[in-house]
């Protein structure tokens, strides 16, 4: 008789640096990662940050005329990525409330699972379902599909198509951050933000993904300058770290 069984394959920490971000109570962490079993590499640049000091600002660009590095350095935002999904006409696709203002309405659609929401200034990330107008949200993006809930990956993510990813990230007590990962599919991102020892004092407890691929931004403003990895394209909008 021939037994065949599966080798579970895991994600672990292989090197963590932290540079120094110009803010106080910002971090900027760079984590290498590699899968047991496997010759899979992943890259991470995070930008941590307390809920208490700092929150996330939605910032919409709709003639398209800002990249990523330009709207952070104008807003004077600390840390920043790309937002959501956008049609070929640059019309947002899902929920979009900047300052306040409702751009465009919550929309069912199964990879639009998650909404983030800045309210009061906490920062939220909602399944569809968890989402309400009377939240009365100064910010909110929704976007999908959730990679993370409850500390733990979410099955039956897409595992065939790598890309370059952005998300957003909830941790335990006060603690949030936005990040870009080197190119890995849905499924491999879902269980890196899941790995422990990503940063100390960070548990992900929920994780929802952005729109990847050449829309993918990364933007910090460091101690010694910026520290910025561009979209390939234009993108609809951005979200931002900013004091609170």
């Amino acid at each position: 008789m021939l037994v065949v069984g599966s080798v579970r394959a895991d994600w672990a920490v292989t090197s963590s640096q932290t540079g120094r971000a110009a803010a106080a109570g910002l971090e900027h962490r760079h984590v290498a990662l590699a899968e047991s079993g496997t010759d899979a590499r992943a890259t991470l640049e995070l930008a941590l940050f307390s809920t208490k000091s700092a929150t996330l600002r939605v910032i919409d660009n709709p003639t398209g005329d800002d990249d990523l590095a330009a709207a952070m350095q104008r807003e004077h935002g600390l840390a920043g990525i790309n937002g959501g999904y956008f049609d070929p006409a640059n019309a947002p696709v899902g929920l979009l409330i900047s300052e306040g203002k409702l751009i465009a309405p919550l929309r069912k659609a199964r990879l639009l699972s998650g909404v983030m929401i800045v309210s009061n200034g906490r920062v939220q990330l909602l399944r569809f379902a968890e989402y309400s107008s009377r939240r009365n949200a100064n910010a909110a993006l929704q976007s999908g599909p959730f990679l993370v809930d409850r500390g733990q990956p979410v099955a039956g993510l897409d595992d065939t198509r790598s890309a370059r990813r952005t998300f957003i990230v909830a941790g335990a007590s006060d603690r949030a951050g936005i990040g870009y990962c080197s190119e890995v599919t849905l499924a491999q991102l879902g269980k890196i933000l899941a790995t422990p020892g990503l940063a100390p004092d960070l548990k992900v407890q929920r994780a929802l993904n952005l729109d990847g691929g050449s829309s993918s931004a990364f933007w910090v403003a460091g101690e010694r300058g910026p520290f910025s990895i561009s979209e390939q394209k234009t993108v609809r909008n951005f979200v931002a770290v900013v004091p609170k």
